[in-house]
């Protein structure tokens, strides 16, 4: 719904005098922008590239409140609700749609398929598994964005050094969250490398997780979190059935850790948001289309690490990797849902 504001100069008489006088300013023309974000879960990540993709967007120039309307709307970790934010977007002609997490990009690039809405993306792991993107990773429509793909390379040897006789690592994950199958199948592949097992509890709704969890943490000797949206709303209920057992949970970013996660080799949602803010400037000025701009990742993930959690836990970090962490938090962040 792009629309443009223009300065007007009334009145003939008043017009040949201001250019006699040499006082008329042109005003340039200022392009307005619509933009509709459907975020799928209430959680720091999410809420943390929502964050950086706003000012992703200001720093290409183009902030809410001057030339950027914003119509934000949480799914609730519901696909019902999804589908029909989706379609109210669409309804409603915004200039672009941007979704947060895989449920909520896939909804929206259903919605928009009959339009010439385009959709950009952000904290979608594994863009092929969710059709985002074909075989050569080109994307398949008007559609792009960025992948919070998870380091699990680095996340299995940041495991293993802190717990060096650990044998089994459990997973939680939501059965209809493409990203998770996706992140699982990594983890299984890669695990023998590091003489871990793989346990994993499958859930649908974020009702199952506490019987999954109870059964999980039966048969492992930690937790590690994926990106899945609706286990990692639920984590605190998660960490504190854990920490009733004495068992280490690692996460998967730094909102994770702030608040009872032991470490996670993670990503900076907030980087993550500001390059899929980027991305979505070139289209809204006309300077791409989705379609032609490949989807992006960040590559380098970064240890976060809990010294209060290790204290609770009876686990020393190895001086080595708090030295070298990223960030290294002295306590534990109460979980705050925002508004």
């Amino acid at each position: 719904m792009k629309t443009k504001t223009t300065a007007k100069v009334f009145g003939a008489a008043f017009l040949t005098m201001a250019l006699a006088a040499g006082t008329v300013t042109v005003h340039a023309e200022e392009e307005q922008y619509t933009i509709g974000i459907e975020q799928f879960a209430e959680h720091g990540s999410l809420d943390n590239c929502r964050e950086g993709f706003l000012e992703g967007l200001k720093e290409e120039g183009i902030e809410e409140g001057k030339n950027l309307t914003v119509d934000y709307k949480n799914a609730a970790s519901d696909m019902g609700t999804c589908g029909q934010i989706s379609d109210s977007f669409a309804s409603d002609k915004v200039d672009l749609m941007v979704g947060i997490a895989t449920p909520s990009a896939q909804s929206l690039y259903n919605a928009a398929m009959d339009t010439d809405i385009p959709v950009i993306y952000t904290a979608v792991t594994d863009p092929l598994a969710a059709e985002l993107v074909d075989e050569d990773g080109n994307p398949v429509g008007e559609v792009t964005g960025t992948s919070d793909k998870l380091p699990v390379k680095q996340q299995l040897e940041m495991i293993r050094e802190i717990l060096p006789d650990a044998k089994t690592i459990g997973i939680l994950y939501t059965t209809s969250e493409a990203n998770s199958e996706s992140s699982i199948k990594e983890y299984e592949a890669l695990a023998g490398d590091y003489d871990f097992t793989i346990e994993t509890a499958g859930i649908t709704t974020t009702a199952d997780i506490p019987l999954a969890a109870q059964s999980l943490l039966e048969k492992v000797d930690c937790l590690t979190n994926l990106t899945d949206n609706t286990v990692v709303a639920s984590l605190p209920t998660i960490l504190e059935m854990a920490n009733e057992k004495n068992i280490p949970v690692f996460g998967s970013e730094i909102e994770q850790v702030k608040i009872g996660c032991l470490a996670a080799e993670g990503l900076d949602y907030i980087e993550l948001g500001k390059q899929t803010g980027k991305m979505a400037a070139k289209v809204l000025k006309g300077e791409a289309k989705a379609f032609e701009l490949p989807y992006e990742t960040i590559e380098e993930a970064a240890l976060y690490v809990n010294e209060a959690v290790a204290g609770n836990l009876g686990i020393e970090i190895p001086e080595d990797m708090t030295s070298s962490a990223a960030e290294v938090f002295e306590e534990i962040t109460e979980y705050t849902a925002e508004e």
